[in-house]
């Protein structure tokens, strides 16, 4: 009999085969290869079939997979996925160790790993290999993420998650604290330009530059990582906006004029728009904003104990958001849970009286709506007819846990012609493919806030996208010598913004001599001015690469096919268009949906004694609430009085340990408030008063400045207004200019505060100074420059006119 105290087990005493992940990181410039090697091992008396769900960004190229027992590798090879499955059964059946990994045919960010008849004793070695484009930030920099959290994916109502999915099995997951197996991660980084700085919400060990250029660096995760957050890094490299192209060079091995033979260029571009046309940010448009306010909404939006609650974050953005809006626009906001609502029936006109309408409801928003079904509202937002010359801006925020992805992506590329999409994954373990899908087929651009991450800084960017003028009539052309041809492998492309990157893939056909050259030219309408971006690259390839390029080109011509097969239409064609992802998929040895990789060990064809016990190992999830995380219930305190305590053997700190372990929000823990104010809170019999809890801090300065603002860009002279700035109501009025109206008067004050003391956070503030400074320049004040000067010394401060736009 096995002895249950002893070996790798779970939070019930189950022995757990995951041993240990190990992962290294290639970082070529602005794409990566991630080889992850998994370590089983059977504590158990039988033969075990191990099952781990885990996540991967939502667009990596699953390139490799192999594993080794004892001195035996087996490598994977990929097949139709049904003829996978049904290999890895007879294989058990036989009983043969078999290994089988597979994409989730729901959301292409989740895999399953099962590990079939590992003897008693015997361990394994699964190795793992992606390649995976990083991601442009706000500041430029590029980011490398590994989920290592699995959140509970929210099964939609009357949805069986389409068919042939019952194998896919809901992740198991438990706290971070509890997951019974280690994690290393190393990274190697080389860029053509001088690497700046490298950083990590994880600590790291120091970063090794290993040449006097900089180019090429090490970077390690530091010892006792725990599985509390996704592992990010976040690369910054001089001059990151140069337009870059690389050849590479196809498989020996394989004949040319195939995708694997064949050579591909891989071509990055930074598109830079006309100062002169990038002036002109539309004054129009119908702004809808799509709130999650499901209960996952409650978390915290990292494991510190500073974090703020992300329903909360999402409330002080939407104040952002709207306050920037132009005058003359249309809005309404929607929120989502089971069900959804939206303060207006359709959308209003942005005025001072909506714009105060909207705040009180934001104001009271919760996360009390239950699951997570987002594929509703945006049904009935795109049932709704488009106002005449205000093209229509989506802004959606989510926690992204839901396993309905690719029925609420399809909806969004049906009617991408009438919108744009900007898509906010909030916290950790947000699905990327949703949110980069959403973002992709909706023509918008996707940003993820998690950790010390200011959800605002972020969305203003995009909202000075949305801002931006359309962008159209984009063309890519090839100029190539004689005897080479060009096959596109990335579709169309259909949206550009100023800044973000752009990347092509495409297949080179033919006879090309040593110092042949191409060149790509990308052709555009902005503003009816039109504009072209070139580069010109060298055509000898580059050997020596992993045929990354090809990986991430298959992988982008998969995914556009696996579209086409998703589109309702003619079913010759949807056929014809899954035969060719599996052929893609095959001959690249890329993962789809439509595919798996399998490996069977064969060995001395002796089959395997005992009962074939399943063990599903535990992912890493983070400290959530079922309705109300701890940090939620301290706000839902913070207005009542303190209580009295009642005398328990156990203390508060035990207490709070156990609600943060097994979540708030379960029949353990009750609360309550008396008529007289008095809040009556158990849990496991001990009350609890405000001050057992984290209160959260007076509201930010800016924030209270921010929520002042009319809706014209205007302030009012007011007392409010006066404790921002630290000084009275009375201290302010003395100091008015002769001949200026206190609104005037308290504008330009407001605007010369924030240069003066938020200038670190301009990108927050910056469309909403604009909207003042441009009711400044309308209510054509004489002396601005003598308020200025004014507004300089009561604040105490040094800034110019000319900083202000005045």
């Amino acid at each position: 009999m096995v002895n249950c105290c002893c070996g790798l087990l779970t939070a019930t005493k189950e022995p757990v085969p995951l041993k240990a992940v190990d992962v290294e990181v290639t970082v070529r410039d602005h794409v990566a290869t991630v080889a992850a090697t998994l370590l089983y091992e059977n504590k158990e008396q039988s033969p075990i079939e191990a099952v781990f769900i885990f996540p991967l960004p939502g667009d990596a190229a699953v390139c490799h997979f192999s594993a080794k027992i004892g001195q035996s590798e087996v490598v994977a090879e990929v097949r139709e996925k049904q003829k996978a499955r049904e290999e890895y059964d007879d294989a058990l059946t036989r009983g043969q160790q078999a290994f089988l990994l597979e994409e989730s045919e729901q959301s292409p960010d989740v895999f399953s790993l099962s590990v079939g008849s590992l003897p008693p004793g015997e361990s394994a070695s699964i190795r793992l290999e992606y390649v995976t484009e990083l991601a442009v930030q706000a500041d430029d920099g590029l980011r490398f993420c590994l989920p290592a959290v699995l959140n509970p994916r929210y099964q939609p109502l009357g949805s069986d998650g389409g068919a042939g999915t019952t194998r896919f099995i809901p992740g198991t997951s438990v706290p971070a604290s509890l997951v019974p197996y280690s994690l290393s991660l190393c990274a190697s980084v080389c860029s053509p330009r001088p690497i700046t700085k490298v950083e990590s919400n994880c600590s790291l060990d120091p970063v090794q530059y290993l040449n006097q250029q900089q180019t090429q660096a090490a970077v390690k995760l530091a010892a006792g990582h725990k599985f509390d957050r996704d592992v990010e890094l976040l690369l910054y490299y001089k001059d990151s906006h140069l337009p870059t192209a690389v050849v590479e060079a196809g498989r020996a091995s394989v004949k040319p004029g195939s995708l694997m033979g064949d050579p591909v260029v891989m071509v990055s571009l930074y598109p830079e728009f006309p100062p002169a046309v990038m002036s002109l940010m539309t004054k129009s448009g119908e702004f809808l904003f799509v709130i999650d306010r499901s209960g996952s909404m409650s978390s915290p939006m990292s494991n510190a104990d500073s974090s703020q609650i992300r329903i909360d974050s999402a409330k002080e953005t939407l104040l952002l958001l709207l306050k920037s809006l132009p005058i003359g626009c249309y809005f309404n906001i929607y929120s989502f849970g089971s069900s959804f609502t939206h303060i207006f029936p359709q959308s209003v006109v942005y005025s001072q009286q909506t714009m105060d309408e909207a705040l009180k409801v934001i104001e009271d928003l919760q996360a009390d709506m239950g699951g997570t079904e987002i594929l509703e509202p945006l049904k009935h937002i795109f049932k709704q007819p488009c106002i005449p010359s205000q093209p229509r801006q989506l802004f959606v925020f989510t926690d992204g846990e839901v396993s309905n992805t690719k029925a609420v992506i399809d909806v969004v590329k049906r009617n991408s012609g009438s919108h744009r999409c900007f898509s906010f994954g909030i916290g950790m373990g947000a699905s990327t493919a949703l949110i980069n899908g959403l973002a992709k087929e909706g023509r918008g651009h996707a940003q993820f806030i998690s950790g010390a991450d200011r959800m605002q800084s972020k969305v203003m960017q995009s909202l000075r996208f949305a801002l931006q003028p359309a962008v159209v009539d984009i063309s890519v052309t090839w100029d190539v010598p004689a005897g080479v041809s060009v096959t596109p492998l990335t579709p169309p492309i259909i949206n550009l913004f100023q800044g973000q990157r752009s990347l092509i893939y495409a297949q080179l056909t033919g006879e090309v001599s040593g110092d042949a050259e191409g060149c790509v030219t990308v052709k555009y309408s902005l503003a009816e001015h039109p504009t072209q971006n070139q580069l010109k690259f060298s055509l000898k390839p580059t050997e020596d690469t992993g045929l990354t390029a090809h990986r991430l080109g298959a992988r982008t011509l998969i995914r556009s096919l696996e579209a086409e097969a998703n589109e309702q239409g003619d079913l010759s064609d949807q056929v014809n268009a899954k035969e060719m992802v599996v052929e893609v998929s095959v001959q690249s040895g890329v993962s789809s949906s439509l595919t798996a990789f399998i490996a069977v060990n064969k060995g001395n064809g002796k089959a395997l004694q005992g009962p074939l016990l399943r063990r599903n190992v535990r992912a890493p999830i983070m400290k959530m609430c079922g309705k109300m995380a701890p940090r939620a219930m301290a706000m839902a305190m913070a207005s009542c009085p303190p209580l009295l305590m009642a005398n328990s053997k156990k203390s508060r700190k035990d207490v709070m340990r156990t609600m943060e372990t097994d979540g708030a929000g379960s029949n353990f823990m009750r609360s309550s408030c008396s008529s007289s104010g008095m809040v009556e809170m158990d849990y496991g019999g001990i009350h609890f008063s405000r001050a057992d809890l984290a209160i959260p801090a007076p509201r930010d300065p800016m924030l209270q400045l921010i929520s002042l603002q009319r809706a014209s860009g205007s302030w009012l002279l007011e007392s409010a207004l006066a404790a921002v700035f630290g000084r009275t109501l009375k201290d302010v009025e003395v100091a008015t200019p002769a001949s200026v109206s206190p609104e005037v008067w308290a504008t330009v004050l407001a605007v010369v505060w924030l240069h003066g003391f938020k200038k670190d956070a301009q990108e927050e503030w910056e469309f909403l100074a604009m909207k003042a400074v441009s009711w400044l320049h309308g209510e054509k004040v004489p002396c601005i420059t003598e308020c200025v000067e004014a507004g300089n010394v009561l604040l105490g401060c040094q800034v110019e006119e000319s900083s202000m736009g005045m």
